[in-house]
């Protein structure tokens, strides 16, 4: 597996934390930083790791900022991109599973590393379960069209 994996100034030293663990299960991790705490605006990340996602280099992205919330916002915006802001296990695995998120951001600032390393395993855990959610991530996809054209 793929993983897209990005952070801002605020996420970098989860970021790094979380490439080690991602390495250790076997993910070839692809980063787009940042490589250090400096300040940095995290759209650029989330546009780096969603536009990887969105056009399926990378199976999965895991972002990290503040809160998470940035990053969802702004990685939300690539089409094919379902970015899922996440702060406990339930959430991460029924983003999975029922919404096929395939863009974990995480809040440093929100979660310890325990849980976020414990996030990370169960977003890419669980399997999309499909069958009666497919209508509904199709009309999520339909969304990624600009309003007006067919």
């Amino acid at each position: 597996m793929r993983v897209a994996l990005g952070a801002d100034h605020a996420g970098f030293e989860l970021k790094v934390r979380l490439r080690a663990v991602l390495e250790e299960r076997g993910v070839e991790v692809l980063d787009c930083g940042v490589d250090a705490p400096r300040p940095a605006d995290y759209p650029d990340q989330a546009a780096a790791v969603a536009a990887l996602v969105g056009r399926g280099e990378a199976e999965r992205g895991v972002l990290v900022c503040g809160t998470g919330v940035g990053m969802a916002i702004a990685a939300n915006k690539v089409a094919g991109v379902r970015a899922a802001n996440c702060h406990e296990l339930f959430v991460a695995r029924l983003a999975r599973a029922h919404n096929d998120a395939n863009v974990l951001t995480l809040g440093a600032r929100v979660v310890g590393a325990g849980l976020a390393e414990a996030l990370v395993e169960a977003f890419l855990d669980t399997p999309y379960e499909g069958g009666r959610h497919e209508r509904r991530v199709a009309k999520i996809g339909a969304l990624d069209r600009p309003a007006g054209r067919d």
